[in-house]
C-alpha cells in the first residue's frame, strides 16, 4: 500500500504524536509511507526521518500562501502518486478535497480528532475552515474519527454518516511506561520535594483544554492541604497564558503552579506526577495525555467530555467539566489513596492501557480498513 500522510505540521500535539506512531508503524510493515507537511522542521519531523519515514515539506510560507502552495501540493502528489492520500486535521482535510477532481483515482481519507469545539472562542478563519470542512465532507472517500463523540458531533454537522468509522488513538505503551527515576529529575529541576504531591496538566494551552477550571480546582484543594503543587505543561499563545497566570495570582495559587514545555521528555513528565489531570471543558476527542498518563502507572482525574470516561473506564475518576470543586475533590480523594502509585493503581492503570489503547492496535485497524477501501 502507497500512503500518504497530509499535515499542518510536526510540532509535538496530540494529533502529530499518532500520526508519528502511525506512520512508523506502517513503515515498519513495508508499507510505502510518506508524510507531506506544510510547515517544515517540527521536532517529529526528525523522530520520523531517523526511523526511516520520508518527509516532504511543501515549505508554506504563510497563511496567504495559497495558489503557490497549492501548485507544490498537486506537482508532489503527480510524483510520489500515492493510492491514498490520508488528511489530519482540518486544513489537510480540506485539502485532500480540493485535490480529488484532479486526482479522481487516489483514495482521499480524512481524520476528524475532535468533537464538538465551541468555534465562537476562535478567528475567523477557524470558523470559516470548520465549515468548509463540512461542506466538503461528502467528497472524502472515508472518515476516520478518533472518539466516538467526535463521530457523533460529525454526524450532526452534516458529515456522511456511512462513510464515517471510530478508531481510538494508539498509545505507544513501548515508550510510555513507569520510570520513578526519571520522574525523580524531572521533580528536582521543578523544585518538587519528596513529600509534595504533583497534580500535572499536560495540555496546549486553548480554552477548550480550561486551564481555568485546573486553577480554580487547583485553589480549592490549595485550601485543604498544603503539600500538593501544581504544573501546566504545554504551549500557546502569550497572550492566553499571561492571562491564565494573573487568574492564578488572583486566586492565591501562583506561588504553587508551575509552567513547562513544549517538552520532549514527556515519558519522565508523566513520572514525575503524582497524579494526572485532563480539564477539558468541551471539544476533545480521545485524550492523549490520559492514556500515556495511564500507561505510566499514573493515576488520572478527567472531566466527562469526549471519549474521556472510555478510555478512564473504572480505573480512574469521571469528573463534570467546568467543576473546580468537584475537581478538586476528586483529586483531594484520589491522594489519600496508599496504593495510588506504586500498588495495584498503577498496575491496573497501565495494564487497561496496553489492553485497549495499545499503538498496534491503531496500526491494525487503520491498516485494515485503508486495504479494503482500496479493493
Amino acid at each position: 500500500m502507497k500512503i500518504m500522510f497530509l499535515t499542518r505540521t510536526l510540532d509535538p500535539g496530540g494529533a502529530e504524536r499518532q500520526l508519528t506512531i502511525l506512520s512508523k508503524s506502517f513503515y515498519r510493515s513495508e508499507h510505502q509511507v510518506t508524510i507531506l507537511v506544510c510547515y517544515a522542521n517540527g521536532p517529529l519531523q526528525k523522530e520520523l526521518e531517523d526511523a526511516g519515514v520520508s518527509v516532504i515539506s511543501l515549505n508554506k510560507r504563510g497563511r496567504w500562501d495559497i495558489l503557490v502552495f497549492l501548485f507544490r501540493l498537486f506537482a508532489v502528489l503527480r510524483k510520489v502518486k500515492p493510492s491514498i492520500l490520508h488528511g489530519y486535521l482540518v486544513f489537510p482535510n480540506i485539502l485532500t478535497a480540493l485535490a480529488k477532481p484532479f486526482f479522481p483515482s487516489m483514495r482521499m481519507v480524512w481524520g476528524v480528532r475532535a468533537s464538538n469545539v465551541h468555534l465562537r472562542h476562535y478567528d475567523w478563519l477557524t470558523r470559516l475552515s470548520s465549515w468548509a470542512e463540512c461542506r466538503l465532507s461528502r467528497f472524502a472517500d472515508l472518515v476516520i474519527v478518533n472518539s466516538h463523540a467526535g463521530r457523533e458531533h460529525a454526524a450532526t454537522r452534516g458529515f456522511p454518516s456511512p462513510k464515517m468509522i471510530v478508531i481510538p488513538n494508539g498509545i505507544d505503551t513501548e515508550r510510555f511506561q513507569p520510570d520513578r527515576i526519571a520522574g525523580q529529575t524531572i521533580r528536582k529541576e521543578w523544585g518538587i520535594s519528596d513529600h509534595e504531591k504533583l497534580i500535572g496538566l499536560v495540555a496546549r494551552l486553548d480554552p477548550m483544554k480550561d486551564h481555568l477550571t485546573f486553577i480554580q480546582a487547583a485553589a480549592e484543594l490549595s485550601k485543604l492541604r498544603d503539600d500538593v503543587r501544581f504544573v501546566c505543561v504545554g504551549t500557546g499563545p502569550s497572550r492566553y497564558q499571561q492571562k491564565l497566570q494573573a487568574m492564578s495570582k488572583q486566586l492565591d495559587v501562583h506561588s504553587r503552579l508551575i509552567w513547562d514545555g513544549p517538552r520532549l521528555d514527556m515519558p519522565a513528565v508523566y513520572n514525575a506526577f503524582d497524579l494526572a489531570c485532563s480539564s477539558s471543558s468541551w471539544g476533545e476527542g480521545f485524550a492523549n495525555a490520559i492514556g500515556e498518563a495511564m500507561a505510566s502507572g499514573v493515576p488520572c482525574v478527567a472531566t466527562d467530555v469526549g471519549d474521556s470516561a472510555v478510555i478512564v473506564g473504572d480505573i480512574g475518576v469521571i469528573v463534570p467539566p467546568q467543576d473546580p470543586k468537584s475537581l478538586a475533590l476528586a483529586w483531594s480523594d484520589m491522594l489519600c489513596k496508599e496504593d495510588m502509585i506504586t500498588g495495584t493503581y498503577a498496575t491496573q492503570a497501565r495494564a487497561h492501557i496496553v489492553r485497549q489503547f495499545g499503538h498496534e492496535r491503531l496500526f491494525q485497524r487503520t491498516a485494515q480498513v485503508l486495504e479494503q477501501l482500496l479493493t
